[in-house]
């Protein structure tokens, strides 16, 4: 069971972490233009969204999906440094 869960980003992490994380990334702007939904555009707040996301599957695993790939994103460097010869 512990091997399923090495490689999932997910893991550990609770859906308030998840949604700080993507608004300290994004900010509330960003995030409403990554995701449109109705808590993230008008007055948006942690508590809001949280009720929100816990009562919305499709919601949840559409921020959930962009936590993911922030994490991969953030994971694997663009470029890689050029070595010395």
């Amino acid at each position: 069971m512990k091997e399923a869960q090495l490689n999932n980003p997910l893991h550990g992490i609770t859906l308030e972490g998840v949604l700080n994380k993507l608004v300290l990334h994004y900010g509330w702007d960003g995030l409403g233009q990554q995701i449109d939904i109705r808590c993230f555009n008008f007055e948006p707040s942690i508590a809001s969204s949280l009720k929100f996301l816990r009562r919305t599957p499709w919601a949840r695993t559409r921020v959930e999906a962009l936590y993911v790939n922030l994490v991969k994103a953030q994971a694997s460097p663009d470029t890689t440094p050029e070595q010395p010869q």
